[in-house]
Protein backbone atom coordinates (compact mmCIF):
# COMPACT_ATOMS: atom_id res chain seq x y z
CA UNK A 1 0.00 0.00 0.00
CA UNK A 2 1.44 3.72 -1.14
CA UNK A 3 0.87 6.40 1.41
CA UNK A 4 0.39 9.73 0.19
CA UNK A 5 1.86 11.43 3.52
CA UNK A 6 5.69 10.60 4.55
CA UNK A 7 6.30 9.10 7.61
CA UNK A 8 6.44 10.84 11.09
CA UNK A 9 9.97 11.30 12.47
CA UNK A 10 9.83 14.02 15.55
CA UNK A 11 10.59 11.50 18.73
CA UNK A 12 13.89 12.37 19.09
CA UNK A 13 14.60 8.55 19.17
CA UNK A 14 13.97 5.90 16.06
CA UNK A 15 12.30 3.53 19.27
CA UNK A 16 10.12 6.09 19.70
CA UNK A 17 9.41 7.30 16.10
CA UNK A 18 8.24 3.41 15.53
CA UNK A 19 5.48 4.05 17.80
CA UNK A 20 4.43 6.73 15.71
CA UNK A 21 4.05 4.73 12.49
CA UNK A 22 0.80 5.31 13.35
CA UNK A 23 -1.02 8.47 14.52
CA UNK A 24 -3.94 10.72 13.22
CA UNK A 25 -1.86 14.17 11.80
CA UNK A 26 -4.69 15.46 9.98
CA UNK A 27 -7.77 13.72 11.21
CA UNK A 28 -7.58 11.09 9.85
CA UNK A 29 -5.73 8.22 11.59
CA UNK A 30 -2.75 6.51 9.20
CA UNK A 31 -0.76 3.25 10.18
CA UNK A 32 2.45 3.71 8.02
CA UNK A 33 2.63 -0.19 8.40
CA UNK A 34 -0.72 -1.63 7.67
CA UNK A 35 1.08 -4.29 5.24
CA UNK A 36 4.02 -5.31 3.95
CA UNK A 37 4.74 -2.58 1.51
CA UNK A 38 4.04 -0.17 3.88
CA UNK A 39 6.34 -1.72 6.69
CA UNK A 40 9.38 -2.05 3.67
CA UNK A 41 8.60 1.71 3.47
CA UNK A 42 8.77 2.79 6.59
CA UNK A 43 12.21 0.92 7.22
CA UNK A 44 13.37 2.64 4.11
CA UNK A 45 12.61 6.15 5.07
CA UNK A 46 14.06 5.33 8.90
CA UNK A 47 16.94 3.99 7.50
CA UNK A 48 16.96 0.52 9.16
CA UNK A 49 17.30 -1.30 6.20
CA UNK A 50 19.46 -0.95 2.83
CA UNK A 51 17.51 -0.20 -0.33
CA UNK A 52 18.63 -2.96 -1.95
CA UNK A 53 18.05 -5.15 0.88
CA UNK A 54 14.40 -3.98 0.65
CA UNK A 55 14.07 -4.95 -2.99
CA UNK A 56 15.53 -8.07 -3.11
CA UNK A 57 12.74 -8.83 -0.33
CA UNK A 58 10.05 -7.37 -2.67
CA UNK A 59 11.73 -9.63 -5.24
CA UNK A 60 12.00 -13.02 -3.60
CA UNK A 61 9.11 -13.00 -0.58
CA UNK A 62 6.24 -15.37 -0.95
CA UNK A 63 2.73 -14.32 -1.79
CA UNK A 64 1.45 -12.86 2.20
CA UNK A 65 5.29 -13.22 3.49
CA UNK A 66 5.39 -9.48 4.22
CA UNK A 67 2.37 -8.83 5.15
CA UNK A 68 3.05 -11.21 8.10
CA UNK A 69 5.98 -9.85 9.02
CA UNK A 70 4.22 -6.41 9.29
CA UNK A 71 1.58 -8.09 10.82
CA UNK A 72 4.40 -8.99 13.70
CA UNK A 73 5.98 -5.95 13.35
CA UNK A 74 2.74 -3.93 14.62
CA UNK A 75 2.16 -6.46 17.45
CA UNK A 76 5.64 -5.37 18.60
CA UNK A 77 5.17 -2.13 18.70
CA UNK A 78 1.57 -2.39 20.99
CA UNK A 79 3.85 -4.28 23.56
CA UNK A 80 6.57 -1.74 23.25
CA UNK A 81 4.00 1.00 23.31
CA UNK A 82 2.44 -0.30 26.79
CA UNK A 83 5.85 -0.88 27.95
CA UNK A 84 6.85 2.85 27.28
CA UNK A 85 3.44 4.31 28.60
CA UNK A 86 3.80 2.08 31.80
CA UNK A 87 7.59 3.73 32.85
CA UNK A 88 7.26 7.13 30.47
CA UNK A 89 8.04 10.09 32.84
CA UNK A 90 10.46 7.94 35.47
CA UNK A 91 13.78 6.16 35.35
CA UNK A 92 13.70 2.53 34.40
CA UNK A 93 14.07 0.14 37.42
CA UNK A 94 16.41 -2.43 37.37
CA UNK A 95 13.26 -4.43 37.87
CA UNK A 96 11.78 -4.12 34.62
CA UNK A 97 14.31 -5.97 32.62
CA UNK A 98 11.75 -8.84 33.04
CA UNK A 99 9.26 -7.48 31.15
CA UNK A 100 11.89 -7.48 28.58
CA UNK A 101 11.95 -10.44 27.83
CA UNK A 102 10.30 -11.25 24.70
CA UNK A 103 12.41 -7.91 23.26
CA UNK A 104 15.53 -10.02 24.43
CA UNK A 105 14.34 -13.22 22.08
CA UNK A 106 13.62 -11.19 19.35
CA UNK A 107 17.44 -9.76 19.48
CA UNK A 108 18.67 -13.71 19.84
CA UNK A 109 17.67 -14.40 16.85
CA UNK A 110 19.63 -11.79 15.25
CA UNK A 111 22.57 -12.42 12.57
CA UNK A 112 24.96 -9.44 12.89
CA UNK A 113 28.89 -10.10 12.09
CA UNK A 114 31.13 -7.22 11.72
CA UNK A 115 33.51 -6.55 8.93
CA UNK A 116 36.58 -4.30 7.44
CA UNK A 117 35.38 -2.19 4.78
CA UNK A 118 36.64 0.93 3.01
CA UNK A 119 36.54 4.23 5.56
CA UNK A 120 34.23 7.18 3.92
CA UNK A 121 36.18 9.42 5.75
CA UNK A 122 39.40 10.63 5.67
CA UNK A 123 41.10 8.65 8.99
CA UNK A 124 42.61 5.82 7.75
CA UNK A 125 42.07 2.97 4.37
CA UNK A 126 39.71 1.20 6.37
CA UNK A 127 36.93 0.65 9.20
CA UNK A 128 35.20 -2.11 11.32
CA UNK A 129 31.45 -2.20 10.39
CA UNK A 130 28.70 -4.05 12.45
CA UNK A 131 26.59 -5.95 8.87
CA UNK A 132 23.38 -7.90 9.49
CA UNK A 133 22.34 -10.77 7.25
CA UNK A 134 19.22 -10.76 5.73
CA UNK A 135 18.38 -14.39 5.52
CA UNK A 136 14.40 -13.76 5.32
CA UNK A 137 11.60 -11.54 5.68
CA UNK A 138 11.50 -11.84 9.40
CA UNK A 139 15.42 -10.25 9.72
CA UNK A 140 13.32 -7.26 8.71
CA UNK A 141 12.26 -7.20 12.32
CA UNK A 142 15.83 -6.97 13.45
CA UNK A 143 16.45 -3.52 12.95
CA UNK A 144 13.55 -2.46 14.84
CA UNK A 145 13.92 -4.48 17.94
CA UNK A 146 17.53 -3.29 18.02
CA UNK A 147 16.14 0.15 18.32
CA UNK A 148 13.91 -0.69 21.28
CA UNK A 149 16.77 -2.45 22.88
CA UNK A 150 18.67 1.15 22.17
CA UNK A 151 15.77 3.54 23.87
CA UNK A 152 15.69 1.44 26.78
CA UNK A 153 19.52 1.32 27.34
CA UNK A 154 20.73 4.84 26.53
CA UNK A 155 17.65 7.27 26.61
CA UNK A 156 16.44 8.82 30.34
CA UNK A 157 12.94 7.35 30.40
CA UNK A 158 12.06 10.61 32.68
CA UNK A 159 12.38 12.52 29.51
CA UNK A 160 10.06 10.50 27.39
CA UNK A 161 6.73 12.37 26.83
CA UNK A 162 3.31 12.21 25.22
CA UNK A 163 2.51 15.24 23.34
CA UNK A 164 0.02 17.28 25.18
CA UNK A 165 -2.50 17.64 21.92
CA UNK A 166 -5.69 16.69 22.86
CA UNK A 167 -6.25 13.96 20.20
CA UNK A 168 -2.30 13.70 19.89
CA UNK A 169 -0.95 10.32 20.56
CA UNK A 170 2.73 10.72 19.07
CA UNK A 171 5.67 10.29 22.17
CA UNK A 172 9.01 11.42 22.06
CA UNK A 173 12.03 11.89 24.11
CA UNK A 174 12.41 15.51 25.67
CA UNK A 175 16.15 16.53 24.70
CA UNK A 176 15.63 20.34 25.52
CA UNK A 177 16.95 22.46 27.81
CA UNK A 178 15.64 22.31 30.60
CA UNK A 179 13.13 19.49 29.42
CA UNK A 180 10.56 21.77 28.41
CA UNK A 181 8.90 20.38 25.47
CA UNK A 182 5.67 19.83 25.03
CA UNK A 183 4.60 18.93 21.44
CA UNK A 184 5.19 16.59 18.85
CA UNK A 185 5.68 19.52 16.84
CA UNK A 186 5.28 23.33 17.03
CA UNK A 187 3.83 23.22 13.44
CA UNK A 188 1.33 20.90 14.37
CA UNK A 189 0.07 20.26 18.06
CA UNK A 190 2.11 23.31 19.37
CA UNK A 191 0.25 25.59 16.23
CA UNK A 192 -3.07 24.06 17.46
CA UNK A 193 -2.74 24.97 20.91
CA UNK A 194 -1.92 28.43 20.31
CA UNK A 195 -4.81 28.87 17.69
CA UNK A 196 -7.30 27.27 20.55
CA UNK A 197 -5.55 29.65 23.27
CA UNK A 198 -6.06 32.72 20.86
CA UNK A 199 -10.03 32.04 20.77
CA UNK A 200 -10.62 30.78 24.24
CA UNK A 201 -9.42 34.99 24.74
CA UNK A 202 -11.37 36.06 22.18
CA UNK A 203 -14.26 34.37 23.74
CA UNK A 204 -13.44 35.35 27.48
CA UNK A 205 -13.19 39.02 26.39
CA UNK A 206 -16.73 39.19 24.49
CA UNK A 207 -18.56 37.06 27.45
Amino acid sequence: MEHQLPAIFVGDALGLDFLNSVATPIDTPVDWINDGEGYLGWLEQAHLAPHDVLQEMRACALPGELDKVADQARHLREWFRGFVNQHKGHALQAGALSELAPLNRLLERDARFSQITPRSMDKGPFELQKLRRWRSPEALLFPIAEELARLVCTEDFSHVKACEGSACTLLFVDHTRGHARRWCSMAICGNRAKQAAHRNRLKARLH
